[in-house]
């Protein structure tokens, strides 16, 4: 492997200062979306995010990633079995009091009907290791925290882009693989329906953190 001279783009503070504070803006408008239009989304558009995404920076630069675009509807269907009787196995049996208490806000349940209406279900998998042509093994590294890096790369794709997202997470998702058809090597890491929301969606009233209590000057 060679090097090449680094392609930077300097801005001036002012400059900086006012892009910085445009994505901040842009951002702060983002909202986790339950309720979905079946509106159709070009794929183009979709596989522009994952590019994106797939700029992340990842440990010794495996790239420890796939990201699985399911639109088909009879896959999403089955997807959304799978999903539902985890989750209604969690809500009924498994979540403790406190979780449920803290759901409680968000008007959730095992009901999850936004993976079937949304026109896209991306299903981020991470690569524990390698498998090369040979069928031997080779290690990736800081798989978590890449994979997590590129999944917020492509959060922030689908927002610039125009789009809504959920971010969910059954437990276990290990259905996910067996329907996909994914190798033994890949772990479901997170399920993303992503499309226009619904004309009537509804967002719950939440506020972030203030500054002071997520950030020190030291």
């Amino acid at each position: 492997m060679g090097f090449k001279k680094l392609d930077f783009k300097e801005f001036s503070e002012e400059e900086m200062r006012q892009r910085s504070k445009s994505f901040l803006d842009e951002l702060s408008t983002r909202r986790t979306v339950r309720d979905f239009s079946n509106k159709s989304v070009s794929l183009d558009i979709i596989e522009n995010c994952i590019k994106a995404a797939a700029t992340a920076p990842s440990g010794a630069n495996k790239q420890p990633w796939q990201f699985i675009i399911v639109s088909d509807s009879k896959v999403k269907q089955k997807i959304r079995e799978a999903a539902e009787a985890e989750e209604k196995e969690f809500y009924n049996h498994r979540a403790t009091k406190q979780w449920l208490e803290d759901l409680n806000q968000f008007g959730t349940d095992w009901h999850k009907p936004f993976l079937e209406t949304a026109p896209y279900l991306i299903v981020v998998f991470r690569q524990i290791y390698d498998i090369k042509n040979d069928g031997s093994q080779r290690k990736n590294y800081y798989v978590n925290e890449s994979v997590g890096i590129a999944s917020g790369f492509l959060l922030a794709a689908f927002h610039n882009a125009g789009l809504a997202t959920l971010t969910h997470t059954p437990s276990p998702m290990n259905f996910l693989g067996k329907i996909l058809g994914r190798p033994e090597n890949e772990r479901a890491f997170l399920l993303i329906p992503v499309g226009y929301p619904d004309e009537e969606a509804e967002v719950p009233e939440i506020t972030k953190k203030p500054f002071t209590d997520i950030s020190k000057n030291i």
